[in-house]
């Protein structure tokens, strides 16, 4: 979609100034009882730089974690969706791929998935994953990438 002689990076950004694409915001829910854990209200489609977000640790406690992510796009998407993938230390750990689908022009939508955490036996203790979790977030409108970023996770 970027044409001829422009680098991804510059493309991205390009198409994200097209779209009029912004994360609002987004908050981590406790899966079972809705309460919210961490909010955050940069935002985080932004490359320009790794984001932190620092998070309590009992978040690692939760049997599963609730996302709420909200969203502002000026123009129509077809097929919205997000790849994420969750890296300890350089190494992925972890990937899931989400649909939204159809966004209509000049809206603000809200979209919340639920991650099931992975049995208490096998979760890495916070103190060996702070500052050690990098989780990237690339959005897309079908095959066309509208931002790609990166949050570091301190657990505190």
């Amino acid at each position: 979609i970027f044409g001829v002689g422009i680098n991804a990076e510059y493309g991205v950004k390009l198409f994200i100034e097209m779209t009029g694409f912004r994360l609002n915001w987004m908050n981590l829910r406790d899966g079972d009882s809705g309460k919210v854990l961490w909010q955050g209200d940069d935002d985080l489609s932004s490359s320009d730089a790794e984001h932190e977000a620092r998070v309590p640790k009992k978040i690692l406690k939760c049997k599963s974690v609730a996302r709420e992510i909200n969203f502002s796009s000026e123009l129509e998407m077809k097929r919205f969706r997000l790849e994420q993938r969750v890296y300890f230390k350089g190494e992925c750990l972890e990937e899931w791929f989400f649909e939204f689908g159809y966004v209509i022009p000049g809206s603000t939508n809200t979209w919340q998935n639920v991650i099931e955490a992975a049995a208490s036996d096998q979760m890495i203790p916070s103190s060996v994953l702070n500052g050690n979790v990098v989780i990237e977030n690339a959005f897309f409108d079908g095959n066309d990438e509208i931002s790609r970023s990166k949050v570091r996770l301190f657990y505190v």
